[in-house]
């Protein structure tokens, strides 16, 4: 059985500065703010103290941390897990605009995994830069966003990711830097690495400020018309299906269809706004989401054939799964 008060008292050691929490709930760490308590979390400020924690935990300790950002895409067990954490948000906050470089007419922005991707894109449009107005309204992180390709609207980030460095789990080379790695829809390289995504550099063309900034405008107005951000969620539930017959399929506009906008289990419902969205109406337990997800995804499949996958991560003890 892992001795965690060691690896506290070694972390402590090696890295006094390190903000570390002893069985902290994930609750307060997850936008559907539900979910029990982790042994230790680690919140890294900067990279040499990621690289402490890392080369603690996985050479001394032979403990795999979950890396984490902003906890908007994560779904925690109730019970929660026998894990490090190591989060990034709040930490490694660094954004830069670099020197020109190689690429004619473009600019490239750097910023670390625990830039918010609302303040990147803000910052792109103080720089006069285009390609990250859809990223304003996603309430989750560099390195979240880079790992599962966040996107919205049209946009994803990896059309506009140039460059990743990572954290590899301690071996000869700490760091390593990916130029232009590869990217699907809600998917990256680094799903399948164990690598902490430390910084990201975005590829952008110069643009009219006031264009960048009436596009993001509407984006914002579109989502408070559609979406209820009003109430805790980890925004779309569900990934977008495989085309059926060359035609695009939508997650919300199948539950829609099956009549399931409004069904709740506990505190947990399918949003009335937007079909897309499990939402916490109140006191919402991660069994409750996780029982209304599967309710959704049995009746989909029963009624239209198509399997909805979610889009967002599971985090439990050993042993525990979706019960998909």
């Amino acid at each position: 059985m892992m001795n965690w008060n060691a690896l506290y008292d070694r972390l402590r050691a090696e890295a006094p500065a390190l903000e570390l929490r002893r069985d902290e709930p994930m609750s307060r760490h997850t936008s559907f703010q539900v979910g029990g308590p982790v042994p230790l979390l680690a919140l890294p400020k900067n990279e040499e103290e990621v690289q402490q924690v890392l080369s603690v935990a996985a050479v001394e300790f032979g403990v795999k941390p979950f890396f984490m950002g902003k906890g908007t895409n994560l779904l925690v067990s109730d019970g929660g897990a026998d894990l490090l954490v190591v989060k990034a948000f709040d930490g490694l906050s660094r954004l830069e605009l670099l020197p020109e470089g190689e690429w004619p007419g473009h600019r490239t922005i750097q910023a670390g995994s625990g830039v918010s991707l609302a303040r990147l894109a803000s910052f792109a449009l103080e720089c006069g830069l285009a390609g990250l107005e859809f990223a304003h309204g996603i309430p989750g992180s560099v390195g979240g966003g880079v790992y599962m390709n966040a996107g919205a609207y049209g946009g994803e980030l990896g059309q506009v990711v140039s460059s990743v460095v990572s954290a590899a789990l301690p071996d000869e080379d700490f760091l390593r830097e990916h130029v232009n790695p590869l990217f699907s829809y809600r998917h990256s390289v680094y799903q399948e690495r164990e690598e902490f995504i430390l910084r990201a550099s975005f590829s952008l063309k110069p643009g009219d400020r006031a264009e960048i900034k009436a596009k993001m405008d509407d984006l914002a107005q579109r989502r408070k018309s559609k979406q209820p951000l009003e109430y805790p969620s980890a925004g779309s539930t569900f990934k977008r299906p495989a085309p059926v017959d060359g035609q695009p399929v939508y997650a919300a506009a199948l539950i829609d269809q099956c009549g399931l906008k409004g069904l709740a289990v506990g505190g947990a419902q399918v949003s009335e706004k937007h079909a897309g969205f499990v939402i916490n109406r109140g006191g919402a337990t991660c069994g409750d989401i996780v029982k209304l997800m599967a309710q959704v995804r049995e009746r989909v499949l029963q009624e239209t054939g198509v399997t909805l996958e979610p889009e967002v991560r599971y985090l439990g003890k050993e042993g525990e799964a979706w019960n998909f």
